[in-house]
């Protein structure tokens, strides 16, 4: 009698999918049926990848240039990528890592300075790959909430709390996946006393460190002396600022050792970011004037969206949000409504064909994350429907 299988790893068993892919899944799966679908799911820029960039990636193409490179990407654009940090941050190229991806970059990131059993302090609402990637590098997610009541930052008082002898790392991300908040330089300032204080590394997530609104200022960790230059790790990338979603380019910069460390793991992992597509990026960096054209309208239309969303949303009776300040995300609170996130979410999709990613997804409940990255018409029929499925639920 032939035995089972042996079970699949502890990795294996224990990673969750990505809610935000698989309510995407979802909603395209129904268009693809004939439904019309409202999606608010994607964290992803309707625009398409300016030319000049897609130029550059066509141009090595033709060059050949589709071979292995270094491991932490080409000369050229680590460069390019320093040289954006200047003059403030004094970056050498050999503190430059390029990935196959911003997730990829926060990935590698954990891997090198964290060990298994170590902490790492998450504030709730997060991004909802920081649990799982820290679970896969066998460290302990530790999450604070900072809800609505505090704009959805995490206080300098909060993090002291959370903060054990066991505490390596603290992930921060400004503006905000899923919220849209934006740290002010007081409040990052403080966060990275307590960081430092404690002698804990900060991984800062700055992948949509361009889409700021109202005069809003992203401002890093290191900002704040070369002690928090030497603890931070800054995790970017070319998808969301340069709606290159697909082309899978992450960037790193940290302090030389640990990216040193990055990139040796990423040499194991998956050898190199693709090649070509390097090209293209590096066009982004070059042409300065064509990219900031592009950046421009982009943050405009996100800027519009941003307002038409937010106000459709408050006028809707027992829903309140706060107005985003970055980011292409509102994080609307529902839980007048007296029903689990995930239900809510099922029932919207299932009822009024609106798309929308549960707050428990992103470590808290009783909210949805709506992406604005869409057409205003989408907008404008997606809050339609939302509203009456809203008086639904009152009656």
């Amino acid at each position: 009698m032939a035995s089972s299988p042996p079970p699949l790893s502890s990795w294996a068993r224990n990673v969750a999918p990505s809610p935000t892919l698989a309510v995407d899944a979802k909603a395209k799966a129904l268009q693809a049926a004939g439904e019309d679908v409202a999606s608010f799911a994607a964290g992803e820029p309707d625009f398409d990848t300016p030319e000049h960039i897609k130029e550059g990636a066509i141009a090595a193409l033709r060059a050949g240039k589709t071979k292995y490179v270094a491991t932490p990407g080409i000369e050229p654009l680590r460069q390019a990528i320093a040289d954006t940090y200047a003059p403030g941050l004094k970056v050498a190229p050999s503190q430059v890592v390029v990935s196959p991806g911003g997730k990829f970059s926060c990935y590698l990131a954990i891997m090198a300075v964290c060990s298994p059993g170590d902490e790492v302090v998450i504030p709730a609402p997060y991004w909802v790959s920081y649990p799982e990637m820290v679970k896969l590098a066998g460290a302990v997610p530790k999450f604070v909430l900072a809800g609505d009541a505090t704009g959805f930052r995490l206080t300098p008082a909060q993090l002291e709390s959370a903060i054990t002898p066991k505490t390596r790392l603290l992930i921060l991300n400004s503006p905000s996946n899923p919220t849209g908040a934006v740290y002010s330089r007081a409040e990052v300032g403080a966060l990275v006393a307590v960081a430092l204080k404690h002698n804990l590394y900060i991984l800062s997530d700055e992948i949509y460190e361009h889409l700021v609104y109202d005069g809003a200022e992203h401002v890093s960790p290191t900002a704040f002396g070369p002690e928090a230059v030497a603890r931070t790790i800054i995790a970017s990338g070319f998808s969301k600022t340069y709606a290159m979603t697909g082309w899978r380019l992450g960037t790193a910069v940290a302090p030389a050792p640990i990216a040193k460390a990055m990139a040796e793991l990423q040499s194991q992992m998956c050898s190199n970011a693709t090649s070509f597509a390097q090209y293209g990026a590096l066009a982004a960096l070059q042409e300065k004037a064509r990219t900031a054209a592009s950046l421009q309208a982009m943050v405009a239309a996100f800027d519009r969206r941003r307002r038409l969303l937010h106000a459709g949303l408050v006028a809707i009776p027992g829903v309140t949000c706060v107005l985003a300040q970055g980011a292409f995300y509102l994080f609307p609170n529902i839980s007048s409504f007296g029903l689990p996130s995930l239900e809510f979410c099922g029932r919207l999709l299932d009822e009024a064909k609106v798309a929308a990613v549960p707050g428990s997804a992103f470590g808290a409940e009783g909210y949805l994350r709506l992406s604005y990255a869409t057409s205003d018409q989408t907008i404008a029929k997606g809050l339609e429907r939302l509203a009456g499925f809203c008086r639904g639920l009152r009656k």
